[in-house]
């Protein structure tokens, strides 16, 4: 690391160029070179053999209780390089003294455009359709060739009224003429609701989504939310789109159901066990898949890593940051 630089972070993972460049103007930084993910206790020799003070992690790092515990006195700080924080244990990080960060707001926007690419790459079977391109079959146009449904004028629930799902429920409104529907732990304010219609259970909010966006975070009562007997009260025929967390997502139900038809198409973002994924997602012709880059534009990135440098600088100093999550 840069010798005179009184902040001193471990990144643990590479991050595009542009951001580097803004962490290394401010502080002086251990980044891993590697495309790939560090171990546990790569993580914790780097902090101790680089008297780091913060750490910025991304989701794929799990920073589990024993881990932290293990951190040497030096760090103060852990932000991660997402808005998700289920791979922190905060109350251990609370028993510690050490403050967690995270990214919220910055990205939403791109996550949701993200999320209407899902919902359109489902609907309208693009992954079909480029098959018939790239593996040289199409034979010219066909009046009853790859045919999808319309995404325009459809009624779409959203499961995670946050950020992300009101961003995706702006673009589905204002853009393409959507009912929207929505399941949220509480009722938004009539300013932000935006013309959708709030239901209290997700019973009731399944049989009216024609289209289903799953937007909410990772929580124990959420995971596998979208199992056997959810999808048994959607509309025959709906369309699924994930951009939230893999675990909301009972892996075996879904595939059965894309392979019934009983769901018409699913676009799924992220994934348990990322960056393994189901193998029956894998033979099925009706899955619109992405490699986990709802945030992935040059101009996310540098908010994100603008947004994590400001508040370690702040909070170095004593003072209070929005997105400070203990």
């Amino acid at each position: 690391m840069n010798a005179g630089k009184q902040c001193r972070i471990v990144v643990t993972r590479k991050l595009p160029g542009p951001v580097m460049e803004l962490f290394h103007s401010s502080c002086a930084c251990l980044v891993n070179p590697d495309e790939r993910t560090w171990s546990r206790g790569e993580i914790l020799r780097q902090a101790r053999e680089h008297a780091a003070d913060t750490l910025v992690v991304m989701a794929m790092d799990r920073i589990d209780a024993g881990l932290i515990e293990a951190l040497p006195g030096t760090v103060r700080v852990v932000a991660t390089f997402s808005v998700g924080h289920d791979h922190i244990d905060l109350a251990a990080a609370g028993r510690r003294g050490i403050a967690v960060l995270s990214t919220p707001d910055v990205l939403s926007d791109a996550v949701a455009d993200l999320g209407v690419l899902l919902l359109l790459g489902a609907a309208r079977r693009a992954y079909e359709a480029m098959h018939l391109i790239y593996g040289r079959t199409w034979t010219g146009w066909s009046p009853t060739q790859v045919i999808g449904r319309d995404v325009s004028g459809g009624r779409l629930g959203i499961v995670g009224m946050g950020r992300i799902g009101r961003a995706v429920a702006r673009r589905a409104r204002h853009g393409f003429g959507m009912e929207v529907h929505y399941h949220n732990r509480t009722r938004l304010a009539a300013e932000l609701e935006d013309g959708a219609t709030f239901h209290a259970r997700l019973d009731d909010l399944l049989p009216l989504s024609d289209f289903l966006m799953l937007a909410a975070p990772a929580t124990p009562d959420t995971r596998r939310l979208l199992n056997a007997r959810s999808i048994e009260r959607l509309p025959n025929g709906a369309v699924v789109a994930n951009v939230s967390r893999g675990d909301l997502v009972d892996d075996e139900a879904l595939v059965a159901a894309l392979h019934s038809g009983r769901v018409m198409a699913a676009g799924l973002d992220v994934f348990n066990g990322e960056p393994a994924i189901h193998e029956g997602y894998l033979g099925l012709p009706n899955v619109f898949l992405q490699p986990h880059q709802g945030s992935s534009t040059i101009e996310t990135r540098l908010r994100m890593g603008a947004l994590l440098l400001d508040s370690i600088t702040r909070v170095r100093a004593g003072q209070t940051v929005a997105n400070r999550l203990v």
